[in-house]
């Protein structure tokens, strides 16, 4: 036998070893996290509906905010990065603490319970991030493959809690970098989402987040100049609310150097805002709103209620509350889409369901999960105006980011290295 014939027999042989290894990993990480991410799913879900059936515990508010500060301070994490630190994770390689799954859990289920203005998906990202970082630990693989384990297990909770498995595989591998998808980790993170949405079904049946529209208008020219005009103004309210977000973080954190007494003042405006609007419409995620917006033809909501929900969130999470952004991104894209769709000439549900998927791919800078989100969700229907729109707001958004810590690899305009973070 020749030593080149050799060669490519051990290679082949290593070659299969390892994709046996992460396959492995993938279906582990699926179970464990999936099975953790379904129970958080399930808690949310028990919080939001006891705080729909009691409202006055929204009073309750400032002294959650104060709870969740202590509670972070207790386990040793007094400037909490959040998703950023996941993402630096990715870049450098380093360890996520697996105390970031209790201390993320506990500290948004305390903020949808009363009242805070955020999402879960975010959160997601992190629990996955520490439950895959620590499996990866326990099983003794290597510091390389910290990145990898890291991604199979954001992978899995983002399908668990979102019920998209195919934008929840690409979603890690695409998220840290712009410019740079880890593909490496496709397998193993495709294993991943599709064991762990098996299990949410399991631990909660009738979860089921498809919302297929059947009224589709036929693509053409016309309305293919629409999308774009529509796809322009999603990037405007996704440059909006990245840039609202981050700037209310540090102008609170500035002006109240205590986080103790920056909790009680931001979780007292929320409350004031509440007062004001009338109604609590803007607490929580809002998921049944987006829902409404898309399935609900009869629907009304104020024109402006996505610069509401731009507000609530912004106040909320830089008062120290925890949760995602990705599904007020959601709500803020679908009630705009709701509010000009007669504008670009489409029907109020298709701008709602449309401007939800531009608005994500505008804060997040993930064209690959964004598309794969809207034929998930929206059916393949859309397909033209998911990736016309998509590709638009992906470069009328810039460098805008939720996340601090996302790193612009190449330059969306140009073929050129720019290494920057976000904006």
């Amino acid at each position: 036998m020749s030593s080149q014939h050799s060669n490519f027999i051990k290679k082949t042989y290593h070659n299969t070893l390892v994709t046996l290894k992460w396959m492995m990993f993938g279906a582990v990480s699926g179970v464990l996290v999936g099975t953790v991410s379904s129970y958080f799913a399930k808690a949310i879900s028990l919080a939001t509906a006891f705080r729909t059936s009691h409202p006055y515990i929204l009073f309750l508010l400032p002294l959650a905010g104060v709870f969740i500060v202590f509670f972070y301070a207790v386990l040793g994490a007094k400037t909490p990065k959040g998703t950023n630190l996941v993402l630096e994770a990715i870049h450098n390689g380093q360890r996520v603490p697996l105390r970031m799954t209790p201390l993320i859990i506990v500290s948004t289920v305390v903020t949808h319970l009363f009242g805070g203005s955020a999402g879960r998906e975010g959160a997601a990202l992190q629990v996955g991030g520490s439950l895959g970082n620590a499996l990866g630990r326990l099983l003794r693989f290597s510091e390389k493959d910290r990145r990898r384990t890291i991604m199979c297990g954001m992978s899995a909770s983002f399908s668990a809690l979102f019920g998209t498995p195919l934008a929840a595989t690409i979603m890690p591998i695409e998220v840290s970098t712009v410019g740079i998808m880890y593909y490496s980790a496709l397998a193993p993170c495709a294993i991943a989402a599709l064991t762990a949405r098996k299990i949410a079904d399991i631990i909660n049946p009738g979860s089921e987040t498809t919302m297929v529209l059947s009224d589709v208008i036929e693509f053409s020219w016309e309305t293919g100049a629409y999308t774009i005009l529509f796809a322009v103004l999603c990037s405007l309210v996704a440059i909006l609310f990245c840039t609202t977000l981050h700037e209310t973080k540090k102008f609170a954190k500035n002006a109240v150097k205590n986080s103790y007494l920056r909790a009680v003042l931001t979780g007292a405006l929320v409350i004031v805002m509440t007062l004001i609007v009338g109604s609590q419409v803007y607490n929580g995620a809002g998921s049944d709103i987006i829902a409404a917006c898309i399935n609900n033809p009869g629907f009304q909501i104020v024109p402006y209620a996505f610069l509401l929900k731009i507000l609530f969130t912004a106040v909320t999470l830089s008062g120290g509350f925890q949760g995602g952004e990705i599904v007020p991104s959601l709500f803020i894209g679908a009630t705009f889409g709701h509010a000009i769709a007669g504008i670009c000439h489409i029907s109020p549900m298709m701008g709602a369901a449309l401007g939800a998927v531009f608005v994500f791919c505008g804060v997040t800078n993930c064209p690959v999960a964004s598309i794969l989100i809207g034929f998930e969700l929206f059916g393949f229907g859309m397909s033209s105006y998911v990736l016309l729109g998509v590709a638009v707001t992906y470069l009328f958004s810039g460098n805008y980011s939720l996340y601090g810590s996302q790193k612009i690899r190449f330059n969306k305009y140009e073929p050129e290295l720019i290494d920057r973070n976000s904006q």
